[in-house]
C-alpha cells in the first residue's frame, strides 16, 4: 500500500511502449464503488474473491504491465498464475508508508493503529511477495523515475 505501484507500473509501461493496467481499477470500475466500501459492505473474504477473478482476468487477458493489489498474493491460485511472470515486488520500510500515504483510514486495512497493522501485514505478505517476484525493488527514498529505472534495469529491460 502506497509504494507507489501504480505510478511506476505506468511509467514502466510507457518506456516500454505497452500498455498499463491496474487490477484495483478493473475492480472499482466493475464493481461501481471504491475497495473501501467493498471491504466496508462486504467485508475482506468477498472483496478477495473479487480481486481473484479481476486478477485471474488480467493475466489471462493482457500483454503490458500489469500492478496487483497488495493483497493480491495471499491467494495461491494467483500465485501459481504468476509463475513465469516477471513479477516485481516494490519494498518499503514503514516510515516511507508515513510518509507516503499518512497510513490514513481510507486503507480499510489499516484503519485502527495503522503502523502496527501496516509491519503485521508486511511480515504476511513478505515471504509471499518474494515467493513470486524476479526481483525486488527498493522504493525508500526514490522519485518515480528512479524506481521505473530501477525496474526496467531489474528485469534487464531497454526502453522502447
Amino acid at each position: 500500500m502506497g509504494v507507489g505501484k501504480s505510478t511506476v507500473g505506468a511509467l514502466v509501461a510507457e518506456r516500454l511502449g505497452c500498455v498499463y493496467r491496474d487490477t484495483d481499477d478493473d475492480i472499482v470500475t466493475a464493481q461501481g464503488r471504491t475497495i473501501a466500501d467493498i471491504f466496508v459492505d462486504e467485508g475482506e473474504a468477498a472483496f478477495r474473491a473479487i480481486e481473484k477473478r479481476a486478477v485471474h482476468e488480467a493475466l489471462a487477458g493482457h500483454d503490458g504491465v500489469l500492478a496487483l493489489g497488495g493483497g493480491s498474493i495471499l491467494d495461491e491460485d494467483t500465485r501459481a498464475l504468476l509463475v513465469g511472470h516477471q513479477v516485481v515486488y516494490l519494498s518499503m520500510d514503514v516510515e516511507e508508508a508515513v510518509q507516503r500515504t499518512g497510513l490514513n483510514a481510507a486503507r480499510p486495512l489499516l484503519a485502527v493503529n495503522p503502523r502496527r497493522q501496516w509491519r503485521e501485514l508486511m511480515e504476511a505478505r513478505r515471504p509471499l511477495y518474494t515467493e513470486v517476484a524476479r526481483a525486488v525493488v527498493a522504493t525508500d527514498g526514490r522519485t518515480p523515475d528512479e524506481v521505473a529505472r530501477a525496474v526496467l534495469d531489474a528485469l534487464e529491460l531497454k526502453e522502447a
